[in-house]
């Protein structure tokens, strides 16, 4: 097979990746059952034998710096022109930029524009947001140790299990029951702004509504340490002692689970501000500039701008920016919508955020099933996470296996069969962006 790879490639066509993994201390352990360990293990050849009592959080396919991936020749990974080490996707990419086509290398310039993942999440992510193109050039000149580049972040989280998260936050309905119902929250802000709340109505300007809202949500996450962990043992103490006579709501059960996780944390009582989102496998969230969200447990695939900022403001042991945070975010409130997918053709499904840098395909091939993805004008990343088959393009025929990592060139068709059973997702430039469906 080895022999049959190194033929194929040199005419092109599909380029194999070694892709990087972070570990993260919010990441499932090998011994839990990652699933980026299993897929780093499978990617890499490396055995981690020794390290599966490590978090194993992110697995990254594509060109950032923080987590490159690297071109695969023949099985080997493909040196640069002075045999001084690997070449990066970047810099293949860069060497060849005809494989992006012209309408991406005209937009985005020498690079992938979208990041792919996957994660695999055992405890909370920070209470975050990530900052427009504008705030991320600023933070990223201010800051660029903790904002390492100046573009934005849109993402997608698509569940491979049942998975779950906080997003944007809840309506004023909801609201106004969570001031009613949870007085440790009146408690930190203060009874002034829990009135300026409890009297706001539907019929108000959004923008009176988004201004009442942003002042006390301004004012819980910028509460004082002492007081916040006071509020928290009270708040912890009352569930406890009310959880004997009545059934938890699920948001309840879950502010326990994470005063567990973080223990005296602010995010832990901004959970009541946030939509609870429960993902089954296959249905996708979306997250757009500015929106407030934390992924809390299960695996996905993600897919985002090719960006790492990340605004934190609670649930983490990180460096947190409370001001920037509550000064940027939107203050949208309402249920998020949650994407399921359209068929593209009985074994592809697709996921089609509202973001020109990317969308992600879902293929479930069955025993000796075979699908097509047509040639489109942008390039796409693949990546198999079950089974085995045969990837073929006019210029190479690839056997792949769960683990492998795949670059497409633009203007590519690709032929995908498995005499077993194939699971595999691509992820691409979105197609509105190319004007076609």
């Amino acid at each position: 097979m080895e022999t049959e790879l190194k033929n194929n490639h040199q005419g092109g066509g599909l380029k194999r990746l070694r892709c990087s993994v972070q570990n993260y201390v919010w990441g499932k352990k090998g011994t839990e059952g990652s699933e980026v360990a299993r897929l780093y293990e499978l990617n890499s050849g490396y055995d981690i034998a020794f390290e599966k009592k490590k978090p194993f959080a992110e697995f990254w396919v594509g060109t950032h710096g923080s987590g490159p991936s690297f071109v695969v020749e023949g099985g080997v990974e493909n040196g640069d022109s002075n045999g001084s080490g690997s070449l990066s996707l970047k810099e293949w990419i860069c060497k060849n930029p005809n494989v992006l086509g012209d309408k991406v290398l005209d937009k985005w310039g020498c690079d992938l524009p979208f990041l792919f993942k996957v994660l695999s999440v055992a405890k909370a992510l920070s209470i975050q947001a990530h900052p427009d193109k504008e705030l991320a050039k600023v933070l990223h000149k201010l800051h660029p140790n903790l904002y390492k580049d100046d573009n934005h972040k849109p993402e997608m989280a698509l569940a491979v299990t049942e998975f779950e998260a906080l997003c944007s936050f809840i309506s004023l309905e909801e609201l106004k029951a969570v001031l009613r119902d949870v007085p440790e929250i009146v408690e930190l802000v203060g009874s002034a702004v829990a009135n300026q709340l409890l009297q706001i109505n539907e019929q108000d300007h959004e923008e009176k509504v988004k201004s009442v809202l942003r002042s006390a949500f301004t004012h819980l996450m910028s509460a004082s340490k002492e007081m916040t962990a006071e509020v928290i043992s009270k708040l912890k103490s009352r569930l406890y002692t009310e959880s004997e006579t009545r059934q938890l709501t699920g948001k309840e059960q879950l502010v326990l689970q994470l005063e567990k996780q973080y223990p005296a944390d602010i995010g832990v009582i901004s959970a009541f501000f946030l939509n609870y989102v429960k993902l089954n496998p296959g249905e996708a969230l979306y997250l757009g500039a500015n929106e407030p969200h934390a992924y809390l447990h299960g695996e996905c695939i993600e897919c985002m701008a090719t960006s790492d900022n990340v605004v934190r403001a609670g649930l983490t042991p990180k460096h947190l920016d409370i001001q920037t945070l509550c000064s940027m975010l939107t203050y949208k409130q309402g249920f998020p919508e949650i994407l399921k997918g359209f068929a593209l053709s009985p074994y592809i499904t697709r996921y089609l955020p509202p973001f020109d840098e990317f969308e992600v395909d879902r293929c479930i091939l069955p025993r000796g099933a075979s699908t097509v993805f047509p040639a489109i004008p942008g390039p796409s990343i693949f990546l198999v996470v079950v089974g085995e088959g045969k990837m073929r393009t006019e210029s190479s025929k690839d056997v792949v296996m769960e683990g492998d990592a795949l670059f497409a060139p633009a203007n590519t068709e690709i032929s995908v069969s498995t005499p077993s059973e194939l699971h595999l997702y691509r992820a691409g430039v979105n197609s509105r962006f190319f004007q076609i469906l």
